[in-house]
């Protein structure tokens, strides 16, 4: 599961001094559950997504995932996490196969299971008819696959989505919903950052509204609802960050 802490990431920048992107943010999501962090871009998602990842270290706080600490483990927190960014880029001269192969290894699977494992997953994301086509060939949807397939090729017991539908037309965006909605089946720990209010809907189980690097409203969909006496998840959202 994940467990974050009052976490809390400063930057330096040269025309603003130190700046908090991510204020005391703590929240928890089990195993077969998909947390939602809802914001707009620049609320402190990505940031956030990054620290439970062991990408940026927290200034302050820690949190827990899949039962290690990510300060003093990150080393153990990466081999459990799977995590998926638009900020992620290919190697457009490998196949879609070669980069997933180059990522298997990478987490020292052994050939065997490497194979099994690409073959079910190019099985289950319709990848067949591109596993060798160079990823500088592929479309936007394609690619997005390759990159879920090379974050699952490990199997993972954490998924961390960062926004993983921007860019994609409505099939693609579709099956990407569907999938991670099949992560939370097979019972792993799903944390999912977006500002797409129909896909936090169609998803999460929990949902956390993050704005100016701080978590100012959490709950279910209904808890939200009965405490702000509103229906729309957009309204309830601007309520929360426009008070």
């Amino acid at each position: 599961m994940i467990e974050a802490q009052n976490l809390v990431k400063r930057f330096r920048d040269k025309k603003r001094g130190e700046v908090c992107a991510v204020d005391r943010v703590s929240f928890r999501c089990r195993p077969g559950e998909i947390y939602g962090l809802l914001g707009a871009n620049g609320a402190g998602k990505t940031t956030t997504l990054r620290m439970l990842a062991t990408i940026l270290t927290p200034s302050e706080g820690t949190a827990i995932v899949a039962g290690y600490d990510v300060k003093r483990e990150p080393q153990k927190v990466r081999s459990c996490v799977g995590f998926l960014s638009t900020a992620t880029a290919l190697y457009g001269r490998l196949s879609a196969q070669e980069m997933v192969e180059y990522f298997g290894r990478l987490h020292g699977l052994d050939e065997p299971t490497l194979r099994r494992r690409i073959d079910t997953i190019f099985e289950r994301l319709e990848m067949n008819d591109f596993r060798n086509r160079r990823c500088d060939k592929l479309s936007t949807g394609m690619k997005q696959k390759v990159s879920i397939a090379r974050t699952l090729v490990h199997d993972p017991s954490v998924m961390i989505f960062d926004e993983p539908t921007v860019g994609l037309d409505v099939m693609a965006a579709r099956a990407i919903v569907g999938f991670i909605r099949e992560c939370r089946e097979h019972g792993k720990t799903v944390i999912f950052s977006t500002h797409v209010m129909s896909e936090v809907e169609k998803l999460c189980d929990h949902i956390g509204i993050i704005h100016g690097g701080r978590l100012l409203a959490e709950g279910t969909l209904a808890e939200l609802r009965l405490r702000f006496g509103k229906q729309d998840l957009e309204d309830i959202f601007i309520e929360v960050v426009e008070p």
